[in-house]
């Protein structure tokens, strides 16, 4: 019953866009290789990427001159490069970084299926792209996780001592946990965050909206928490899953995360007092009391992001797995992700036996 589980957990966690936004096209006469839908760009490099796992991952490296830091960026679990593209530019001109992004294997044009293990050889082969064809040192690398890519982000952070920081983007505690409310890990859950992030020696920033109707704000909530070096979180109130970059807070804090961990780890002491002072003066962590304004962020004209339309999430498994179902695409308002709805009916009684199971092991392990 476990092997069911995990497999469902699985499929609900992927969802690459199809078909795939974009094309790889190499020039015939100057070997340039692009994305279809963008034009080259001389700061721009597109890359693919063998993995130990035998897939072959796409990733866009964007170069900002003079950078000290690179963000190495794992998207959510609806999107590809060609919706993320403009994204990763922005980033990485507001921020002032290097930027690498990728496609998971089985995403955009990129070999293989989606699988939990597959993410993870994806990101060790973006990993070891910076420091083999750039020369990054693990000391100036910033991972950045959004959603599901909270998994790969997380783990991999695990094992960098070294890391500069951690970015998590309405992340999730592990991924039973955003179906159904378990009190504790089991063998056959995927990306087991929750289980993960006292590991991290690094600064931690987590970001989540307070009306995000996919992966509860508590999730955020309770990561922050168990951070060893927390940096004073962003949680954007009316802020939904797939919206948290149109709120002008979101870029000013991340500018301001990036500033204070630019500095050297020996002179990041104001990060410390920063966060001691905010824990503080805040009487409460709840993501719901948070204050911030939520006024769109208009630094640049952007492609307006598909929102789902947010009913109860508690009320059904049907309207909870469709709200799973997000769409990233920023250049094509007509464009929608695959119809969750009429996935998620064929798939309700086999979560329901699932949920049935997961009660009994509960009981089990209680009595």
């Amino acid at each position: 019953m476990g092997g069911v589980a995990s497999s469902v957990a699985a499929k609900f966690a992927f969802f690459p866009p199809s078909p795939p936004t974009y094309e790889v096209v190499t020039d015939a006469e100057t070997g340039v290789v692009t994305l279809s839908r963008f034009p080259h760009r001389e700061n721009v490099e597109v890359l693919r990427l063998p993995t130990r796992r035998g897939t072959e991952i796409v990733a866009v490296y964007v170069r900002y001159p003079m950078a000290s830091l690179t963000l190495l960026y794992s998207h959510g679990n609806a999107a590809d490069l060609g919706q993320m593209y403009e994204r990763f530019l922005e980033l990485s001109f507001h921020l002032r970084v290097n930027l690498l992004g990728y496609d998971y294997s089985g995403y955009g044009q990129s070999s293989g299926k989606p699988s939990e293990q597959n993410t993870y050889a994806d990101i060790v082969a973006a990993y070891k792209c910076l420091e083999d064809n750039y020369g990054t040192k693990e000391e100036n690398i910033i991972l950045y996780g959004q959603s599901v890519g909270s998994g790969p982000t997380l783990d991999l952070a695990a094992r960098l001592p070294h890391l500069r920081a951690v970015v998590l983007h309405s992340p999730i505690l592990s991924g039973l946990r955003v179906l159904y409310p378990i009190k504790r890990s089991y063998w056959f859950d995927i990306y087991k965050n929750i289980d993960k992030i006292p590991l991290i020696n690094c600064p931690v920033l987590v970001i989540h909206g307070t009306s995000d109707d996919v992966v509860d704000c508590s999730h955020g909530k309770q990561l922050w928490g168990l951070c060893k070096e927390k940096y004073e979180p962003l949680w954007l109130k009316g802020g939904n899953h797939c919206d948290l970059e149109l709120f002008p807070e979101y870029i000013t804090h991340l500018k301001k995360f990036i500033s204070t961990v630019e500095k050297s780890p020996s002179k990041r002491n104001t990060l410390k007092k920063s966060t001691d002072n905010f824990e503080l003066s805040r009487r409460s962590t709840d993501c719901l009391d948070a204050s911030r304004n939520s006024t769109n962020w208009r630094e640049k004209p952007r492609h307006s992001t598909e929102k789902l339309r947010s009913k109860d999430c508690m009320s059904s498994n049907i309207e909870k797995l469709e709200k799973l179902k997000i769409s990233f695409n920023f250049t094509e308002k007509s464009r929608r992700s695959l119809d969750c709805l009429q996935k998620s009916r064929k798939k309700t009684d086999q979560l329901e036996r699932t949920r049935k199971s997961v009660d009994r092991l509960d009981r089990v392990q209680a009595a």
